[in-house]
């Protein structure tokens, strides 16, 4: 009985192997955060080691995204980084929204909760651990970009709009 239920595990390995969800990999600018904020080339480079494979619509998957079900688990990890903050269609909200995304990136760096542990965990991303450094580079330049916002619109048109209670 035993050989038969491993044997049953061993072909529901092997045959999950064969289904992939699809992969993050357009390349499309249009609306990237790049076309309408100033990202110098350090915070750009930054962006891209630790905070683009989840938070734009460009993953560079590892190896081991061949694996199922580790692409699976890696889908659903993009998938919801991508709801919280999406590089690539950053333009497309509203600048209310886009003042508040860049606030959320002051808070969630200066935590050291982004990038997310998972992501650096067993030295994997060695380029995502950054320094005090870098942190604080990322976080002055998206507080620059918040002013850039503050000195351009109305102050009422950066502020997020409180959704009625539900009753």
């Amino acid at each position: 009985m035993k050989k038969k239920i491993l044997l049953g595990l061993a072909a529901i390995v092997v045959l999950i192997q064969f289904i992939h969800p699809e992969k993050n990999e357009s390349d499309d600018q249009t609306h990237n955060i790049s076309t309408k904020y100033v990202v110098s080339s350090d915070v750009q480079h930054l962006l891209a080691v630790s905070c683009n494979d989840c938070h734009s619509n460009k993953t560079v998957y590892p190896w081991y995204n061949n694996i199922q079900p580790v692409a699976w688990m890696l889908n659903n990890h993009v998938t919801d980084g991508k709801r919280h903050l999406n590089f690539s269609t950053f333009t497309q909200l509203p600048i209310a929204v886009q003042n508040h995304k860049l606030g959320e990136i002051v808070e969630t760096v200066e935590e050291k909760e982004m990038p997310d542990g998972a992501y650096t965990l067993f030295g994997l991303h060695k380029e995502a651990n950054l320094t005090p450094e870098q942190r604080e580079l990322i976080i002055n330049w998206a507080k620059t970009q918040m002013d850039t916002l503050k000195a351009t619109y109305p102050a009422d048109s950066l502020k997020m709009k409180k959704r009625p209670a539900k009753s």
